[in-house]
């Protein structure tokens, strides 16, 4: 049986200080989902891609900070050509006790096109 989801990439979340992520610190798991939203009008990346935590409860999504522009070209282009819902973010490492931008790792997945042999 071939997995229902294909590995994408790991990243770290980057700009965690700046943002949510203090206010839902302790609900954030191994395994929590987030959400990936493009955020075109950001002006020190135009292939910004924001990192938001739905809490159960809540109205808006908490924002936690973003992927590495280093690293998000190729996932903005396809969230752009409307590829949203195939992707699924989840934490895959928390580290508490270092640098804010080293503390919260991410692993993005895809959808397998289920027709693909």
């Amino acid at each position: 049986m071939r997995a229902r989801r294909q590995f994408f990439m790991d990243c770290h979340l980057a700009g965690r200080k700046y943002y949510d992520a203090d206010l839902v610190w302790n609900e954030l798991k191994v395994g929590t989902e987030l959400q990936l939203e493009l955020d075109p009008d950001n002006r020190h990346d135009p292939n910004a891609v924001a990192v938001l935590y739905n809490k159960p409860g809540d109205e808006e999504p908490y924002m936690l900070g973003y992927i590495p522009r280093a690293e998000n070209t190729h996932l903005a282009h396809l969230l752009e050509a409307g590829w949203n819902s195939l992707f699924t973010c989840r934490i895959s490492q928390l580290v508490p006790d270092t640098h804010p931008e080293n503390q919260v790792y991410l692993s993005i997945t895809v959808a397998r096109n289920p027709e693909a042999q």
